[in-house]
């Protein structure tokens, strides 16, 4: 059996590369080709590129009360489904120019939820749909004390209006198997949750 990841990003060959949106987003359009496993040559084709820069997510957890902090806003994503738009997530932010994950992490939390995190331990990172967008989230559990926590938040001049609740943990868990949490980066932090959840109460 070969090995994975025989292949780099040295042997692409992007003959061409045009930008064909400029938004608030980016769309690019790239020509390109690439080495076979059969040992050919991909034949030049085209992909539409959505660009977008790395973003941080923080599951806000407090051990001693065991509660998560999750938050409610509109997404248009998810207009057109048997659904609300209105879904629960996580403090999440794309990361300024120049700014670490867990500088994101605390800008966020603050504007989003009037957060601050003694502590953050990075969960993962993952590429959010690599088919077609750059995009990558840095997920982290974030510890915070949820007593006074929840009530409204979001930046007027980004268009937010978010509603920050206070979750027990299992709530939270149940919420995933129940399909109301359907998100993906809320799913992986409370199921790391559910994997690490003794040892974060244990203080470890």
């Amino acid at each position: 059996m070969t090995e994975p990841f025989q292949f780099k990003a040295s042997d692409i060959c992007i003959e061409k590369r045009e930008t064909v949106f400029q938004g608030f987003f980016r769309m690019d359009k790239l020509w390109l080709t690439h080495p076979r496993f059969d040992g050919g040559k991909m034949p030049r084709f085209s992909r539409e590129l959505f660009i977008r820069g790395d973003a941080t997510c923080v599951l806000p957890y407090d051990p001693g009360r065991d509660e998560v902090v999750l938050l409610e806003q509109f997404r248009p994503g998810a207009l057109g489904r048997d659904q609300s738009p209105w879904l629960l997530e996580l403090v999440a932010g794309m990361n300024d120019e120049g700014e670490s994950n867990e500088e994101t992490a605390q800008r966020e939390g603050q504007e989003e939820a009037g957060l601050s995190f003694s502590t953050l331990e990075k969960i993962c990172g993952y590429l959010v749909s690599p088919g077609g967008s750059t995009e990558m989230i840095h997920l982290y559990y974030g510890r915070v004390s949820t007593e006074l926590a929840g009530g409204l938040y979001g930046l007027e001049h980004e268009h937010e209006d978010i509603r920050a609740h206070v979750v027990p943990a299992d709530e939270a868990i149940a919420m995933i198997s129940d399909g109301r949490i359907n998100n993906a980066a809320a799913i992986i932090a409370i199921q790391w949750l559910q994997l690490n959840r003794s040892r974060l109460r244990a203080g470890r």
